[in-house]
């Protein structure tokens, strides 16, 4: 009788450990979000940021010559707020340097350069835990463009006094969508974004016309961080 009741007692010691771990020996699972905290797979905030390879799209992208993707970056911090243990709602504030390479019919002398534009991010993402430690990403995303470069040379959004011949869109609006996994409080993934609005608005030359209808599009690799729950 003294066996068998040690023998429970074992039994029930490791069946708790292996749902602790819900892993191989030592492998935290996602629910372990940071040190200290025993179940917030779903809730908690962090810092992120990774490598963003940028560039454009829509009927105008035909008019650009020699183009290429724009290799940058994104930085920022996210929060996470679960309905249950498979569905959250994860808002993040994002700086993204993004942009493409091309030629144009507007700038012909500049040859063939890279149009940079820094955004500030919004995208509201809801999240799916399909399997433990692996979740899907889809959601809206809301840009305001906070500066632009073309070339070397940097130009305010606005086209003032019609210097340029067309202005930016401060504002853009697009989709996000992706993949994540997560062990412990660390996380890595990946995700592409299209935007909605046109990058170029109010053309007033012939030239300006050709190149108005580009959108923004880029794929982001990321590495993250969960600072507590």
């Amino acid at each position: 009788m003294k066996h068998l009741a040690l023998l429970l007692a074992g039994c029930a010691l490791s069946t708790t450990a292996m749902a602790q771990t819900d892993g191989p020996s030592g492998v935290r699972s996602s629910a372990d979000y940071s040190p200290g905290t025993s179940d917030s797979r779903n809730n908690g905030f962090g810092v992120k940021g990774g490598f963003t390879a940028s560039n454009f799209r829509g009927d105008d992208k035909k008019n650009f010559g020699n183009e290429g993707i724009y290799n940058t970056f994104h930085a920022g911090v996210y929060a996470q707020f679960g309905f249950n243990d498979k569905f959250s709602l994860q808002p993040e504030v994002l700086y993204s340097r993004q942009g493409f390479k091309g030629s144009n019919t507007v700038n012909p002398a500049q040859g063939t350069y890279t149009t940079r534009l820094d955004y500030v991010q919004v995208p509201v993402l809801l999240v799916y835990n399909f399997l433990d430690n692996v979740s899907l990403h889809v959601g809206p995303q809301v840009s305001l463009l906070t500066k632009v470069k073309e070339g070397d040379r940097e130009r305010k959004i606005a086209d003032e006094n019609n210097i340029h011949g067309y202005s930016y869109n401060s504002l853009d609006y697009g989709l996000a969508a992706g993949l994540e996994a997560r062990v412990g409080p660390a996380r890595v993934g990946g995700r592409y974004t299209a935007g909605f609005a046109d990058i170029i608005k109010d053309p007033s030359t012939t030239a300006a016309q050709s190149i108005n209808n580009i959108k923004n599009g880029m794929f982001q690799v990321y590495v993250g961080l969960g600072i507590s729950n």
